[in-house]
C-alpha cells in the first residue's frame, strides 16, 4: 500500500523556492552557530537566546510555506472539487499548533 502523503508533490520555481531555500540557509547557520557555542562552553542564557532565534527562524519558515501552500495547492484543489483538501489543511494546522 502506497503513502497517500508520499504521492503528492509541489513543484516549487523562482521567487518561492529561492525564498524557502533562503531561510533554511540562514536556520541552518543559525543552528550550526548553536552547536558550536555548545562546543565551547557558552554560558547557557546566550546559547538559549540562540535557540529562541533558530526557533522564531523556523516559525517564519512555516508561515511562509503555509501562505505559499493556502494560495496554490489548497485554493486549486478546491477550484477543482477537491473539497478533502479542507480536511487536510484543518488537520496539518491541528498538528502544526501543537
Amino acid at each position: 500500500m502506497e503513502c497517500e502523503c508520499c504521492a503528492k508533490t509541489k513543484h516549487r520555481e523562482g521567487e518561492e523556492l529561492k525564498s524557502l531555500l533562503n531561510r533554511l540557509s540562514r536556520i541552518e547557520g543559525q543552528v550550526r552557530g548553536v552547536r558550536k557555542m555548545v562546543e565551547e562552553d557558552a554560558y547557557c542564557t546566550d546559547i538559549l537566546v540562540q535557540v529562541s532565534a533558530v526557533n522564531a527562524a523556523l516559525n517564519a519558515f512555516k508561515s511562509e510555506l503555509l501562505s505559499n501552500h493556502i494560495r496554490t495547492c489548497v485554493k486549486d484543489d478546491i477550484r477543482n472539487g477537491g473539497d478533502e483538501t479542507v480536511e487536510e489543511l484543518v488537520s496539518v494546522l491541528q498538528k502544526i499548533m501543537k
